[in-house]
């Protein structure tokens, strides 16, 4: 009989049924969506585990330099000690990879804290001026025998210009780095100017180059340097070989400039064109009319300089540009692509008169 009545309900077979699929239905949804939901979180958490550790390794170099900075301002009797010149050559260059550091994370990390840690390393070149000002003495030129170094440079109209020490220690001032010592070509107008490293001899020492004060130039610098410092160009035509390190410019007026470096720093450029090859991204900050376009130079070895300066291979970050003053989400003013019609061909500097090929 009950065998009967269950055989005449098929309804309750049916309902008992249709609530075990809607059980696993549920169950299988719940599934896909924990799977959905841990593959969705899983990248940002991978970018904000290597950003805490960029900010850890930057902070705990940070605080090294700042300790060291701390203890030799409180060394008794500093202008007597030969050991703080040396200390703060160390400070300096930790300062320097720690500014290379920030340089080769910048592609991964929030716009907001490559500014925070740029600012942070410029405030410590600061503070490393100011100590260096403090504990070590100054030169006394007026008990010399020889007469002050002086730089003479060719001015237009007013004959030769000469800038003595102090001049030039104002100059690093401004620029925010160290030139004292620096080679480079400065006060010139509507020149030629040509310099190319051999990497052998007395070039070897050449770790920092400088091109101050220039108007209506064009410059060639062949072969690898270290360090690259661009200071007030006006109307000039800049073309630069590879860079181990960075190149800072500052203040350039209607010029071009073709270089290949790891890191580039334009500050208060306008109506500038720039052909690079760069490894982290370029950036600009008081800058306007400023366009950007490939790296096409051309000269005998570059490819072995390229290569060299672990630059051998486009990156494509010339085009990756950030403006520090710009923090809107939409493409800046500031800066734009060069448009392909107007770009320059390969230049060749390899002969007196650089040749442009299409």
């Amino acid at each position: 009989m009950e065998e009967d009545d269950h055989l005449s309900n098929p309804t309750s077979t049916a309902d008992s049924s249709d609530s075990a699929l809607q059980r696993k239905h549920a169950a299988m949804i719940e599934r896909l969506s924990n799977l959905h939901q841990s593959r969705s979180t899983r990248k940002p958490e991978s970018d904000s585990n290597s950003t805490s550790s960029f900010l850890s390794r930057f902070s705990e170099s940070k605080n090294s330099i700042e300790s060291t900075l701390s203890r030799i301002r409180q060394t008794p009797d500093p202008h007597s000690n030969p050991t703080l010149k040396p200390e703060l050559d160390n400070v300096s260059l930790s300062i320097s990879n720690l500014e290379k550091l920030v340089a080769e994370n910048s592609f991964s990390l929030p716009s907001y804290e490559v500014r925070t840690c740029l600012k942070t390393v410029a405030d410590l070149k600061q503070i490393v001026e100011q100590v260096t000002c403090d504990v070590i003495p100054k030169k006394k030129f007026s008990f010399k025998n020889k007469s002050t170094k002086k730089i003479t440079t060719q001015s237009d109209d007013l004959g030769p210009r000469v800038l003595d020490n102090n001049s030039q220690n104002v100059e690093s001032r401004d620029l925010g780095f160290k030139v004292l010592d620096s080679p480079g070509f400065r006060g010139n107008e509507n020149e030629v100017l040509v310099k190319e490293f051999n990497n052998r001899g007395s070039d070897e020492e050449i770790r920092e180059f400088v091109l101050s004060d220039l108007r209506g130039c064009e410059v060639r610098l062949m072969g690898n340097i270290r360090a690259l410092f661009v200071n007030k160009l006006i109307d000039c035509k800049v073309y630069v070989g590879p860079v181990f390190g960075s190149v800072l410019i500052e203040e350039a007026k209607d010029c071009v400039f073709m270089m290949a470096s790891h890191q580039i720093r334009i500050h208060q450029a306008k109506r500038c064109d720039f052909y690079l090859r760069v490894r982290s991204r370029p950036i600009v900050e008081d800058s306007n009319g400023v366009r950007f376009a490939p790296y096409c130079l051309k000269y005998d070895g570059i490819e072995k300089n390229l290569e060299e300066a672990n630059l051998g291979e486009e990156t494509g970050n010339w085009s990756n540009v950030d403006d520090f003053k710009w923090l809107r989400a939409v493409q800046s003013p500031n800066w734009s692509i060069l448009p392909e019609n107007e770009r320059l061909g390969v230049v060749d500097i390899s002969t007196r008169d650089a040749k442009i090929s299409c």
